[in-house]
């Protein structure tokens, strides 16, 4: 029982790394609030945490929304202990396309700008919101979804790729920021992880990631979720601006 009675926040808990995070906190004794756009699936998620729990619609790229959120849950259960920046999304292409000496395709302005809307401005929102409150209860944990990505780059990623690697950079500042508030910053960059957005890829490519990780095999959600934990809980209380990779000992190819 290492979050025993901490109030904890996850956005996108409905699914994959958010949800197996969100289960594992809920074990361990904490008290779970999720926030995800999917309604139906946030819903049945929330239901398996027990009677504690809550699930809110949020979309994390909406700032006065997020303020909502946080506000309300610090409301209803008096403080915000830990908060778990996890929503994200894919959207890939290449930055420019070149074929036969002619431009075919490049990666679409709207493409980058929700991306980066949600997986950069997102972790800026809530942070922001959910600080002060730590602040005023005198400590708190936040930890930042990275990616091996951030640190390594990928072919066909400019987006995502920018907004891991500026979550990685904000969780170094945050760290300098609030340590003084006894509230640690953490970020975590998993390698090629078994969830809902890699199901649909070819199997060749699937392949092609495993062959790649030394350890053989995909992460699983509860790998990244055994890493949350552990930051979240007393035992990393001397850990702050760090970047724990869950990768498998990933290599990134071209």
């Amino acid at each position: 029982m290492r979050l025993k009675d901490k109030v904890c926040l996850i956005t996108g808990g409905a699914a994959g790394i958010g949800k197996a995070t969100a289960v594992k906190f809920a074990a361990e004794g904490a008290t779970v609030v999720i926030c995800d756009v999917n309604e139906e699936a946030g819903q049945a998620t929330a239901a398996q945490l027990g009677p504690g729990a809550a699930f809110y619609k949020v979309n994390v790229a909406d700032r006065q929304a997020v303020q909502v959120w946080v506000d309300d849950v610090v409301a209803k259960y008096g403080r915000v202990d830990i908060l778990v920046n996890n929503a994200g999304i894919l959207r890939d292409n290449q930055l420019v396309r070149w074929k036969d000496g002619q431009l075919v395709k490049q990666m679409p302005e709207a493409e980058f700008d929700l991306v980066i809307a949600i997986n950069l401005k997102g972790v800026f929102n809530c942070a922001q919101a959910a600080a002060p409150h730590m602040i005023k209860q005198g400590g708190g944990v936040i930890l930042n979804a990275s990616s091996v990505v951030g640190l390594d780059g990928n072919f066909g990623q400019t987006n995502y790729v920018a907004t891991k690697a500026g979550v990685i950079g904000m969780t170094k500042v945050w760290a300098r920021e609030f340590g003084k508030y006894h509230i640690r910053v953490n970020a975590v960059a998993p390698g090629f992880t078994a969830t809902e957005i890699l199901a649909a890829m070819p199997e060749k490519v699937l392949e092609g990631m495993i062959s790649r990780t030394p350890l053989g095999r995909m992460g699983q959600p509860e790998d990244i979720a055994n890493a949350y934990l552990f930051l979240a809980s007393d035992e990393a209380s001397f850990i702050s601006g760090a970047v724990l990779r869950v990768d498998g000992g990933l290599v990134v190819g071209t």
